[in-house]
């Protein structure tokens, strides 16, 4: 398997779930009387902070639009990166990493906070970001038409 591969399945991955976290997110309604009536007093129960009048429904809003959109910029980057990996793998230096990484803190705050398939999905991430950073950082990139010396090897020695 190439890096650029998983980063493309990535990108596709972060992208559906961007769908599903946004739809999700828009049309949520708690299935219990006692969940809407959380949920309704986090949009009417206000205070003050700074001389602006907010609430935990705006926070919770807020939040959930952001994740969205982190959701799909992490869709974007994962299929540059693919691309980045096929073309010049040895320029992406730690970028790679840092984004398994955040996806890594991510899987945990999953494990813990939401239901089995966000879980599956930020394992899925996890693994296919894993691994092509790995790759990435494992291979060097030959220009198109240029040789390759072997070096008393089989080309099939060359990584």
């Amino acid at each position: 398997m190439k890096a650029t591969l998983l980063y493309r399945i990535a990108a596709v991955i972060f992208f559906l779930f961007g769908i599903g976290h946004t739809y999700g997110f828009l049309t949520f309604l708690p299935s219990s009387e006692e969940g809407r009536a959380v949920f309704k007093a986090m949009q009417d129960v206000h205070f003050t902070e700074h001389g602006a009048s907010l609430s935990y429904g705006g926070f919770y809003s807020g939040f959930g639009v952001s994740a969205g959109i982190q959701l799909f910029f992490s869709s974007y980057l994962a299929w540059y990166l693919g691309g980045v990996a096929r073309k010049a793998p040895g320029t992406l230096g730690l970028i790679g990493c840092v984004f398994c990484a955040a996806q890594l803190v991510g899987l945990v705050i999953n494990y813990r906070s939401f239901a089995p398939p966000v879980t599956i999905f930020g394992l899925v991430l996890s693994f296919c970001l894993g691994w092509a950073a790995w790759l990435a950082r494992n291979s060097v990139a030959v220009p198109q038409g240029m040789a390759v010396p072997s070096f008393g090897h089989s080309s099939a020695d060359i990584h």
